[in-house]
């Protein structure tokens, strides 16, 4: 096997140096002031966050969180010139479906540990053997153990491209694709450049505009366009920053793993399912365990620099063609962004649209039990 095809076990290993220095910046944090508002209102709570760097540094076990990481099997290899880590569980069930699950922004694959076992060994979980996956849950190129990107040009088409070649190196000439976030754009796009090789897709957050020449706007459409708009308003900021001069952000959030904490927290506040208690959605140490995912490798910068590749490409936003792999879709009523049927069947080969309970941006991190069933449930649907 060539070099340049070769796939690595990996382990997650952190030095205690890294591990000091991080408690050191933490203790040593040089804070704001309270903004006057309501909590939250201006931005990141104050309060909040100093509790949350205090537990941080001296109440956090990230050992604890490296040995749940490391329950699960890593491996590295090169596509396209980038290193690439993945999350690889096959299933004990030979006839299981290939399943490629992607992670978005500011999230990692951590938003996944509670959902791997249950769509690769369903039996063990009291589920059917007939719903087992073949899980591969990839770090997108400039995040986490797949990170720094070191070229220009790693844009959602890219990386999409990069997860076909990942999954026929796996030796799965049939698969699945699902994800959130940024997920969504890049399995999307998986579902232009690779068709021939997908089952289906399933999407939380699915991205699409209104069709061309629609006509009159229904009750449904037009709570989504008041929707887009807030969004735009009141809650984009971070991605005009990112997907124009992400450099410039960079080096507060390199430097300060408070500064990283109140920039990621807050969305983590303002786009999931809670009543003013962002802990009730995602448990403090998950919180504090996917933070680490940015601070020990270092790759906030190059995280953001997606948005900056994507946007210059044009694809920051809906996809300018329509997906024809079969399409299942989770609206959760807490997501950023929700299409109506009208604006999904115009852009997908829509078989399957669930309506989750509860729930909001990061599915299976708030949800992981809802996020199962529907994955189950959506992809038994399309094989259907």
């Amino acid at each position: 096997m060539p070099d340049s095809e070769a796939i690595s076990p990996m382990r997650v290993e952190v030095t205690d140096d890294v591990l000091d220095d991080l408690r050191t910046r933490l203790r040593a944090t040089l804070w704001p002031d309270a903004a006057p508002g309501a909590p939250w209102e201006y931005g990141t709570d104050l309060t909040y966050l100093r509790d949350l760097c205090e537990y941080w540094a001296d109440g956090y076990d990230w050992r604890a969180a490296e040995q749940r990481l490391n329950t699960f099997d890593h491996f590295t290899t090169t596509i396209d010139g980038q290193n690439i880590h993945f999350v690889h569980a096959p299933s004990p069930e030979p006839d299981a479906e290939p399943l490629v699950i992607t992670h978005g922004w500011p999230g990692s694959v951590v938003e996944f540990l509670d959902v791997i076992g249950p769509l690769s060994n369903p039996v063990s979980y009291g589920g059917d053997a007939a719903d087992a996956f073949h899980v591969v849950a990839p770090s997108i190129p400039g995040y986490a153990w797949s990170g720094p990107t070191t070229e220009p040009g790693w844009d959602s088409r890219r990386v999409a491209e990069a997860w076909a070649t990942l999954m026929d190196r796996l030796g799965y000439t049939r698969y699945s694709a699902q994800g959130g976030d940024w997920g969504s754009l890049i399995t999307t796009e998986l579902g232009l450049v690779d068709s021939a090789h997908l089952t289906g897709i399933h999407l939380n957050m699915a991205v699409c505009g209104p069709p061309a020449n629609g006509g009159e706007m229904t009750d449904a459409e037009t709570a989504a366009f008041a929707r887009v708009t807030d969004y735009l308003e009141n809650g984009s900021g971070y991605a005009a920053i990112q997907g124009t001069k992400p450099q410039t952000l960079s080096y507060g959030l390199t430097d300060s793993p408070a500064g990283l904490a109140g920039w990621i927290l807050e969305k983590f506040h303002a786009w999931t399912d809670h009543e003013g208690n962002l802990e009730t959605a995602v448990g403090r140490d998950d919180l504090l365990t996917n933070l680490m995912t940015y601070w020990v490798t270092g790759t906030i910068n190059s995280s953001t620099r997606l948005y900056y590749e994507s946007k210059k490409a044009g694809r920051l936003g809906p996809v300018d063609e329509r997906v024809e792999v079969p399409t299942a879709v989770a609206r959760y009523p807490y997501e950023i962004l929700t299409s109506p049927r009208s604006w999904l069947e115009a852009a997908f080969n829509l078989r399957r649209v669930a309506d989750m309970p509860r729930g909001g941006h990061f599915a299976a991190f708030e949800e992981p039990d809802l996020f199962v069933a529907d994955v189950r449930e959506a992809f038994a649907d399309l094989r259907s």
